[in-house]
């Protein structure tokens, strides 16, 4: 009877320990488990905000280039427009600097295509009262050729040029070509594809 005591004695302690085995078992996991969140709290947080800095660099990066774009297109508008405008300025120059007294009319009137804002209006009227019939009394014949010319300032749709020019006129008091030189500023504006004059300064 003792014996059979001692055996259930023995066999109840081994079961206990086994209970403590498997609740030591269990609380160590728990505590690794906790150690875990714990432990991977702050590396979240730290991809997060690694992420976030990561973004805002992409983002500053993207603008960083979206700019020095934007004015690479700008710079290569602007030199355009130097050429450009330059090539207009003569072309109007010569258009409505140059006549023929039998012609004056029709040639000036085509030279005002060429203008833009109040100045278009100004010249019209000038032609009107002082060039045209001042050319037709005196039988006047003007020719006009560009002998240089320079980019004062110039942005994308706007520049200021400067033109040398020579001038070749004959008249009925004086057959024989007299020649003169002078420098005009010109005032030119982009408008769509073309080119136009806004003012036209002697210098």
């Amino acid at each position: 009877m003792s014996e059979d005591k001692s055996t259930e004695q023995v066999t109840e302690d081994k079961a206990s320990e086994q209970v403590a085995e498997v609740e030591s078992t269990e609380t160590v996991t728990d505590a690794s488990a906790g150690s875990e969140i714990t432990t991977d709290t702050p590396h979240s947080m730290r991809r997060t905000v690694l992420a976030a800095v990561a973004a805002a660099l992409v983002i500053a990066l993207a603008a960083g280039v979206g700019v020095l774009f934007y004015q690479h297109l700008q710079d290569n508008k602007t030199e355009q427009a130097r050429t450009d405008a330059v090539a207009a300025a003569g072309e109007q120059a010569v258009a409505m600097l140059s006549y023929n007294y039998n012609t004056v009319d029709d040639q000036l009137a085509q030279a005002a295509d060429g203008l833009t804002g109040s100045f278009k209006e100004d010249y019209n009227t000038l032609v009107a009262e002082v060039i045209a019939p001042g050319a037709k009394e005196k039988k006047l014949t003007v020719q006009v050729t560009v002998q240089g010319g320079s980019v004062v300032s110039a942005d994308p749709d706007d520049a200021v040029v400067l033109l040398f020019l020579n001038q070749i006129t004959t008249s009925a008091d004086a057959p024989d070509a007299a020649t003169t030189g002078s420098r005009v500023r010109m005032e030119m504006h982009k408008d769509g594809d073309r080119w136009l004059t806004g003012r036209l300064t002697p210098v």
